[in-house]
């Protein structure tokens, strides 16, 4: 059989060898900060039933409340949140025609990190 057509695909396709840019990498992080809210969304149902139950359920929650893991599972939730709000506001703005060009897209990717991160450290704070 000869090979009529020049394959221009890629070789190399083991993705820990794919650099991704920065843009990529907010979108990617933005999926997954939407999966987590999504699966810490039970845990603070969870929380919201349990506080409504009784007083004695309420007082319950608030004492489990105060351990260091419920507190790193919120702070991880609220995290999610923060993160997911900014990069949905830089996709709202790439939708209405800003920060379409690659430097723009750049600049708006670092600064969403980097008000997350302010954010999310602020959150910590807050919490703890």
């Amino acid at each position: 059989m000869v090979k009529t057509v020049k394959s221009q695909r890629p070789v190399n396709l083991d993705i820990t060898t794919i650099k991704f840019p920065l843009p990529a990498i907010a979108s990617i992080l933005h999926r997954i900060s939407g999966l987590a809210i999504f699966f810490g969304i039970a845990f603070l149902i969870w929380g919201l039933g349990a506080s409504l139950e009784s007083e004695e359920s309420f007082n319950a929650l608030k004492e489990c409340l105060n351990g260091v893991v419920p507190k790193l599972i919120l702070w991880a939730i609220l995290a999610g949140f923060i993160y997911h709000f900014i990069a949905g506001l830089r996709h709202l703005m790439m939708d209405m025609g800003y920060f379409e060009t690659l430097q723009g897209a750049k600049v708006l990717a670092t600064l969403v990190l980097v008000v997350s991160a302010v954010l999310i450290a602020v959150a910590g704070v807050w919490i703890w």
